[in-house]
């Protein structure tokens, strides 16, 4: 059995105390924490960091209150413990098998319990079972993906892409979040990181029994490429730990870690107590979100092996080599059709011209030429089976919901197919409000779209979206949009909706979001880069690690109708809401018209409106009616969760008229009504302005007509265009086209998804 250092009561004390002010601020009435809200989680994961001996005691306490909130139906305490709980076992450095078996016994009990308490058990447990075979293990593969560590047994990658729109935050948040992330960056190097991962396996297998700081000296003085050889002696240990027993895992361990420090003098390789190896901080990059395509472009950087280490112009021969056109393609693009290209290429091998020796630079290497290589065969065409199969994989959420169904899906998306492999993975974070969501919307939409015609980024990388809000200064276009009445609480109705659904996300997420702004204006420190574990780039670490349970949010469609016949209708996504309002006349004549109307009817327009009415009883309904409006909003998210139907609730300002002795009065009355398909018109042909997502860069003038109903999945529509018939269009899906997902769902991360 493991030995683990003994930790003194008063420290036992200290952290049971941390432990139950951290549940009680999950009830919400104890106001003495309301200052501390998101620290609690943070200092108490940097207590195990300055004293990695007392890891055994936070898990033993953990356990416990998780056992406690188990029989007592706690259900709001299971999520917060079970995150906390296996990220304090990842950064153990030593617990024993009594404690492991206690707690995989209690995420056991939990796979009784609905979703998503059952779903994050069971991912749990199955992560336990590995820690438990192979030590270390878990640790040792975060490190390595997250370092993107070259490991044959292991060889996936991942990465933190932080955007944030600079148009709706400051140049102050800005330039802190990006020295935040630059800063803790400077500490963690490959080599670093293998040492960090040598010692941590060590330590995991032999507990007392190894002496970390003969180890640490000993790696610190040996070169590179030894420490690298013994990484990889560590790395094949661990991953094969499965099939050779704990027992033989731990004597080779023990036969490495006698070799390590064979190089040290006799006796100063003395049994210390457990020092613990930090978690560095995974892979992040910040950008700027200037331009449409600069999110995929990324994306498509990311996933090219060997791109970090090719010169410029190298790298660019290999996007261009590997289709990167259709990657960095504009979302206008994705309307527009493509052009041939004429090919000088014979398609014979020995009319390729051969490099000359002195042109191979850092990337041509041998495997650059193996790529050129012809081989003899022909290009099979993939299956209807398989093409349907790579489609549906890279939806990344379920279909579309019957209305009586929750319109946040709470489960996981879909397992991909088996004959994908992805080997890499991208955490997006988005900073903002609602209109940057509204953004990545348009952006997903536009992805999706590239992806069904010509899959390139779906078979290679796992992606994953995180919103962090931050508050920002309404911009002054605001005022003359008729927007600036909007607080910031209208701003952040996603947010709302997902501290309402997961009251970790609220306690952990929701609170940076004027703690970001605070710290971005605080003044710097002089030593504030060499602090590697600055706040704000722990918790979007935290984040991005626990939060696996994606909320998928429903885009909606629209289709605008213009007064110049001329001009082409547009075609948009929304996520949050549409708002419609009057437009001024540009001529005279026109304004002289619209005076006498406004005298006899009201201000206003009059419009035709035709829905289908959205019921629990999945009835369609369809109904009209016309009316004189001075405009209309339309909220996709609901602000109260039990409302939470897929539908869209619309709130139209209709003026009505009152004929009296004193003569004509009009008084507005808001018409509200719920639906999924909106179709309104203005009847007498006069424009109003469309916003989008609340974002004024998203404003269309001169609509007369427009088309509201749920966004499908491209995939879908690509593949039901090919598999139908042109005179069958209406009718309803045949063949693999009904198993497809037929809504397009925009995946949010958090840490419990929806909680019913």
């Amino acid at each position: 059995p493991l030995r683990c250092s003994f930790v003194p009561a008063e420290v036992e004390s200290d952290i049971l105390r941390r432990v139950r002010t951290l549940l009680r601020e999950l009830d919400g009435h104890h106001p003495a924490c309301q200052g501390d809200r998101g620290m609690l989680r943070w200092t108490l994961h940097k207590k195990i960091d300055q004293n990695p001996s007392s890891s055994s005691v936070v898990v033993r306490i953990l356990v416990k209150e998780l056992e406690r909130a188990e029989r007592a139906d706690f259900r709001h305490y299971l999520v917060p413990l079970l995150h906390t709980l296996m990220y304090t076992l990842i950064k153990a450095p030593c617990i024993s098998e009594e404690l492991w078996g206690r707690v995989y016994d209690s995420c056991k009990k939990l796979l009784t319990l609905p979703r998503p308490f059952c779903t994050i058990a069971l991912d749990y447990a199955a992560r336990l079972k590995i820690e438990r075979a192979a030590p270390g293990a878990l640790y040792q593969r975060m490190v390595i993906s997250e370092q993107s560590l070259k490991s044959n047994l292991y060889p996936y990658q991942e990465k933190i892409f932080i955007f944030a729109d600079p148009e709706l935050l400051s140049e102050a948040i800005c330039q802190a979040l990006l020295s935040d992330t630059e800063a803790a960056q400077v500490a963690q190097s490959p080599r670093a990181c293998m040492c960090y991962i040598i010692i941590h396996a060590m330590e995991a297998a032999l507990g007392e029994g190894c002496a970390s700081s003969g180890l640490k000296e000993c790696l610190q003085d040996m070169p590179t490429g030894q420490v690298e050889h013994w990484f990889q002696q560590v790395v094949a240990a661990v991953e094969s730990a499965g099939q050779e027993g704990r027992g033989q895992h731990a004597a080779r361990l023990q036969e490495i870690h006698q070799a390590v420090l064979s190089s040290l003098q006799a006796g100063n390789a003395a049994m210390g107590g457990l020092q613990g190896t930090p978690l560095p901080n995974p892979n992040i990059s910040f950008h700027l979100w200037t331009e449409d395509e600069q999110l995929w472009k990324e994306l498509g950087l990311f996933i090219r092996p060997g791109s970090q280490s090719c010169q410029p112009d190298c790298l660019g021969q290999e996007l261009d080599t590997f289709g990167m056109q259709d990657i960095i393609a504009g979302c206008e693009c994705c309307q527009q059709s493509r052009f041939s290209m004429l090919s000088t290429d014979s398609g014979i091998e020995r009319d390729l011209p051969l490099p000359a020796e002195d042109s191979l630079g850092p990337c041509g290497t041998e495997q650059e030429l193996c790529r050129l290589h012809r081989k003899g065969g022909i290009k099979k065409k993939p299956s209807a089976l398989e093409s349907v199969a790579l489609l549906q994989a890279g939806c990344g959420a379920a279909g579309l919901k019957p209305p009586g169904k929750l319109q946040r899906s709470p489960g996981c998306p879909p397992a991909p197919a088996a004959s994908l492999q992805r080997l890499h993975t991208a955490r997006i974070v988005l900073l903002g409000d609602d209109r940057v969501l509204g953004r990545l919307a348009r952006a997903y939409h536009c992805w999706r779209k590239r992806e069904a015609r010509r899959a390139f980024l779906t078979p290679r990388l796992n992606l994953h979206f995180y919103y962090i809000p931050v508050v920002a200064e309404q911009p002054s276009t605001w005022v003359s949009l008729g927007l600036a009445a909007l607080g910031q609480e209208e701003l952040f109705e996603v947010t709302r909706y997902l501290s309402r659904a997961d009251p970790w996300y609220e306690s952990n997420i929701n609170t940076l979001c004027h703690m970001i702004p605070k710290l971005a204006t605080m003044p710097s420190s002089p030593s504030k880069h060499l602090v590697p574990d600055l706040f704000i780039t722990d918790v979007i670490a935290y984040y991005a690690r626990m939060g696996t349970q994606p909320v998928c949010f429903q885009l909606y469609a629209v289709k605008l109708f213009f007064r110049d016949p001329a001009q082409e209708p547009a075609e948009e996504v929304f996520l949050t809401q549409l708002h419609t309002q009057l437009q001024d006349s540009s001529s005279p004549r026109e304004l002289s018209l619209t005076k006498k109307k406004t005298t006899l009817d009201g201000p206003g327009i009059d419009l035709t409106v035709r829905y289908r009415k959205a019921v629990l009883s999945d009835r369609a309904k369809e109904l009209a009616l016309s009316l004189r409006s001075t405009g209309l909003l339309i909220k996709a998210i609901p602000a109260d969760q039990a409302e939470d139907l897929v539908c869209l609730q619309v709130t139209i300002t209709e003026i009505i008229r009152t004929n009296n002795l004193s003569g004509r009065s009009f008084s507005a009355v808001a018409n509200k009504l719920r639906t999924q398909n909106i179709n309104i018109r203005s009847t007498e042909q006069r424009p109003f302005m469309v916003c989008l997502d609340k974002d004024s860069r998203r404003t269309y003038r001169n609509v007369i007509s427009m088309e509201v109903s749920p966004c499908l999945e491209p995939s879908y529509c690509l593949q039901r265009t090919r598999t139908m018939k042109p005179s069958l269009r209406g009718a309803e899906d045949v063949g693999l086209v009904k198993y497809m997902p037929k809504s397009l769902l925009l995946p949010i991360n958090t840490f419990a998804g929806v909680i019913q």
